[in-house]
């Protein structure tokens, strides 16, 4: 498994590093989401995974987060707090908000749906949340899963085994807790939720979602899971959830906003903690992907760095080109260029012109063949190839690189 991807947080005056993973559509992600596993859980955890990659196959792209303390986020599980697992959530969409989108829907398992209901009054972009097995009382955690909190309140902690690792719970994790009523919040929420819950639930029982649910206002809804579990290890509970999620969601998720003036002076891109070079782009308001071939180790999820340049090259002569038919009153129908780049030898290219003379070495090579639905005068061809010759990445590449463009012999003469 890749290294996830880390941030920096301060939770509550102390400097955590998080750890999160990002799980994306095939396509332009529909919506973003954010994802909170439960408590002594992790993103990693079976749950967490599958939900995630769900929503994914339903278009939304997911940042999973690991709480503080939990999985690979920093911070030891014993002195963490739900105030922490609070921030931590506001830190994950801060996070998104810079190097994604701020996320429109928030799911959230066991006490992570619990920690998004506690933030949520503070994230004005999310407009959706489902919460799956969460409870209502977040002190009651701790005795959900199987811990005495008058014992942790005697002795100042007590020890809970979980498949078989040790949680350590401490006097002070109850006492944070007692500050937060999620029932009280939920009246302010303003945004539509939705609470997932098994009946059998054998850790956060049922009487925990009709008190999330009596508390909040419409709009609300309540889906049965009537055959999960608390940790939905049926993989087709998981499955069954995500699908539920994303469909409900969508008739509360808005487009996003034009860009505003500037967006598009800022390119960011940044590693997504998945695969070896999988990476997002972030355009202004545009959201694009960049990975590798398989060749190579990628998992081909998205254009190459190369094949962004040469998109960037295609796309320009285009632009140009229309721009120059409209100008001159041209009918040239529908405007088409098949840019293929590659390393060639300088002392043998014979069309590399000034970029090659002198040069020893392999230089960079792009060919570009330009195609028109129109019919073309041949007094009009040469015109063409010299036109988009001018367009701006072509004048940029061209000082380190050969270019070469031509019209395709499938252009009709007029």
């Amino acid at each position: 498994m890749t290294p996830p991807l880390r941030f920096e947080a301060d939770l509550g005056g102390e400097q955590i590093s998080l750890a999160a993973r990002i799980d994306l559509p095939t396509g332009r992600p529909k919506a973003y989401a954010l994802l909170v596993h439960g408590f002594t859980c992790s993103m990693d955890l079976a749950i967490t995974r599958r939900v995630a990659e769900g929503l994914a196959g339903e278009g939304l792209a997911v940042l999973r987060l690991d709480l503080p303390g939990h999985g690979k986020s920093g911070g030891v599980f014993a002195e963490t707090n739900f105030s922490q697992f609070r921030a931590a959530v506001l830190a994950a969409v801060a996070y998104m908000r810079q190097h994604l989108a701020a996320p429109t829907v928030l799911v959230g398992h066991s006490l992570g749906g619990a920690a998004i209901l506690a933030a949520a009054a503070e994230i004005p972009e999310a407009k959706a949340i489902a919460t799956i097995g969460t409870p209502a009382d977040v002190g009651e955690v701790v005795r959900l899963i199987g811990a005495s909190p008058e014992e942790v309140q005697r002795k100042g902690q007590a020890d809970v085994t979980i498949d078989g690792h040790r949680f350590t719970i401490r006097r002070e994790f109850l006492e944070d807790a007692a500050h937060h009523s999620i029932p009280e919040a939920l009246p302010k929420l303003r945004k539509a939720l939705l609470i997932l819950h098994a009946p059998r639930d054998e850790i956060v029982g049922i009487d925990h979602a009709a008190r999330l649910y009596s508390a909040a206002k419409h709009p609300k809804s309540f889906i049965s899971l009537d055959h999960g579990n608390h940790l939905l290890t049926d993989p087709r509970d998981a499955a069954y959830a995500a699908r539920v999620i994303a469909a409900w969601a969508s008739r509360f998720v808005e487009d996003e906003e034009p860009a505003r003036p500037g967006e598009h002076e800022r390119i960011l891109v940044s590693e997504i903690g998945q695969g070896q070079f999988q990476n997002t782009v972030v355009a202004g308001r545009h959201r694009l992907f960049a990975d590798e071939p398989t060749s190579v180790g990628g998992d081909d999820l998205g254009p190459s760095p190369y094949d962004y340049l040469s998109i960037a090259l295609a796309a320009c002569k285009s632009m140009t080109l229309r721009m120059y038919a409209r100008h001159k009153g041209l009918d040239l129908g529908r405007i088409s260029v098949e840019v293929s780049h590659g390393k060639v030898a300088a002392d043998h290219c014979e069309d590399c012109g000034e970029v090659a003379a002198g040069r020893s070495g392999r230089i960079d090579r792009f060919e570009c063949l330009i195609a028109v639905d129109g019919p073309v005068a041949p007094e009009v061809r040469d015109k063409l190839v010299e036109v988009a010759g001018k367009c701006p990445v072509h004048k940029t590449l061209q000082q380190t690189a050969a270019i070469v463009t031509r019209l395709g012999e499938g252009v009709e003469d007029a």
